[in-house]
């Protein structure tokens, strides 16, 4: 890190450091592609807007689906897991990506455990698994009962901080900085006190996770606001899939919250609990083959239409009737201690949940080894939009998705460098600390929640869209909490532009004005770029396998 400088345009002291790759995000996908970095003898510098330990990984409770060639059910298999991926996605996956990154997983798995990550014994010596809806076997390994996401982020923090990785904690990135041919050369940075800095380096690595702050209700922590499709985008990269936000249909309920809530694990389902509405009727019998197993998209779905009629008196939640799940406070001790934090014993009570934004299936297109259209930029985790999860991502792919992407995502940083593909940092300009658009976040999550969540129509998408235009304003981003309003802002336009195109319901885009699946005019992906003033706009709709 050198001295401080002074910025022309802002007049301000900044910092500058330099590295060979930045990672921006310490999730598993970050981590994973830090520590593969530095493996391979790259300069790494990490950076994150939390603590090291803050982020999404941390609060996955289910597991990672797995096929390991030693320990599965009989006739289960990756191809299997394969089929079970696909038919979650709803016709907008990439076989491709599909078949790499789960055929990786043992690989992937194997290292973790290697690192000293603890996954729940079973019987035989065998690792413990479980089943998720939309898997057709029992692949779900998991840590802790229900707390494998701590476990990994706990290994990976562990293995990082061993080997001294240099980490910028309370650091938000704000834009990529670009050479005069449009290579992403390093990021501009706010540090913990809001003073810009400047980080050098000839590839970057978004892995900053999802955007569930995008709405009021979310199992996602209080940081992930979209802050990586946001840069990306700006960076001149193209987002897909975006109208597609997974709600998780189960989190446990509480009257009026708001941020953060407690996730009910879908391997509860798994274990033999079922969801009954207030009177006390089954939600998901007839509804699917699967049942209560059934894709999340349909399971969220058939809880938002049976609100509807408010049965019991009851619309807004149902219950998870797990009082039949033996030892459940030792098999999931995160949601029983979250429930008895609100007085409910599940041994004898149902639990009441709800539906609340969970995964983003788009983000920024790249690769399986991360790389975007963008030399310089690349991606890897829930920011990246890979064509593993098409329109509704399958139950605990998205920890595997991080530990293969991640490590595959550094081997091509490894590899471009070697190559001598990347830019000079020395050419790229900081650009100036200009202004950004910035919604109010309260009115934007309300008309986020109430017109974009699980059901849509064209007239509430277009009131969206008027309050966010009535609610931004333009400013240059000096807090932390400025740079997160105007990714969401972004993201938001982003995201409401793509559901308002999409005239059909598919996976996780329900149109309560096109209830149908329309694979004739809809079965391919939407590209989302933005336009010289900034605004995103939408590409001529391409096939999935052209934007994969």
């Amino acid at each position: 890190m050198t001295g401080p400088v002074i910025d022309e345009q802002t007049k301000t002291a900044c910092w500058e450091a330099r590295a060979d790759l930045v990672v921006l995000g310490t999730g598993v996908a970050g981590l994973t592609a830090a520590i593969r970095a530095q493996e391979l003898g790259l300069r790494v510098l990490v950076v994150t807007k939390a603590a090291v330990e803050d982020g999404n990984t941390r609060w996955a409770q289910g597991g990672v689906a797995v096929v390991m060639e030693d320990q599965h059910d009989e006739g289960d298999s990756v191809a299997r897991h394969v089929d079970d991926t696909l038919t979650a996605g709803a016709g907008l996956c990439d076989p491709d990506a599909v078949g790499a990154i789960l055929a990786d997983g043992p690989r992937a798995v194997s290292w973790l455990r290697s690192a000293g990550a603890r996954f729940d014994p079973g019987a035989s010596g065998l690792l413990a698994r479980t089943r998720e809806g939309g898997h057709s076997a029992f692949r779900v390994i998991h840590a802790g009962g229900d707390a494998t996401g701590a476990e990994v982020e706990r290994t990976l923090v562990a293995e990082a901080t061993g080997r001294r990785l240099p980490v910028l904690e309370r650091h938000i990135a704000v834009d990529a900085l670009r050479t005069p041919r449009g290579d992403v050369a390093g990021v501009t940075v706010l540090d913990p006190e809001g003073r810009p800095g400047v980080l050098r380096a000839p590839a970057v690595l978004l892995a900053t996770g999802g955007m569930g702050q995008l709405y009021q209700a979310t199992s996602n922590p209080e940081i992930a606001t979209g802050d990586g499709v946001a840069l990306g985008l700006r960076a001149g990269a193209v987002a897909a899939d975006l109208e597609f936000v997974q709600f998780h249909p189960t989190v446990l309920y509480t009257p009026g919250a708001r941020g953060r809530c407690p996730l009910v694990t879908e391997a509860v389902r798994g274990e033999g609990a079922v969801l009954v509405d207030g009177a006390g009727a089954s939600v998901m019998q007839g509804v699917h083959p699967l049942g209560d197993l059934a894709p999340r998209d349909v399971v969220s779905g058939a809880i938002t239409r049976r609100l509807a009629s408010a049965p019991g008196g009851i619309d807004d939640h149902v219950f998870l009737d797990a009082t039949g799940v033996p030892g459940f406070a030792k098999r999931f001790p995160t949601v029983f201690a979250a429930c008895r934090a609100i007085g409910v014993d599940p041994a004898r009570d149902p639990i009441p949940v709800t539906p609340a934004a969970h995964f983003a299936c788009g983000g920024i297109v790249a690769g399986t080894d991360g790389r975007t259209g963008v030399a310089g930029l690349y991606a890897a985790g829930e920011v990246a939009r890979t064509g593993l999860h098409g329109a509704n991502r399958l139950a605990s792919n998205s920890l595997l998705e991080g530990l293969v992407t991640g490590r595959t995502a550094a081997e091509a940083v490894a590899a471009d460098l070697a190559a001598g593909l990347l830019a000079d940092p020395k050419q790229a300009s900081a650009p100036a600390w200009g202004r950004l658009r910035m919604a109010e976040r309260d009115a934007l999550q309300r008309a986020m929640s109430r017109y974009a969540a699980i059901g849509r129509d064209a007239e509430g998408l277009a009131v969206a869209g008027a309050v966010l235009d009535l609610s931004t304003s333009d400013g240059p981003p000096r807090t932390h909490a400025d740079v997160e309003n105007a990714s969401l802002t972004l993201v938001a336009q982003a995201l409401l532009a793509a559901a308002a195109r999409r005239t059909e319901s598919r996976g996780c885009h329900v149109r309560a004005d096109h209830p149908g699946r329309d694979d004739v005019a809809w079965q391919r992906s939407q590209l989302i770029r933005l336009n010289p003033s900034g605004q995103p706009v939408l590409a001529d709709p391409v096939c999935t396998e052209e934007v994969a």
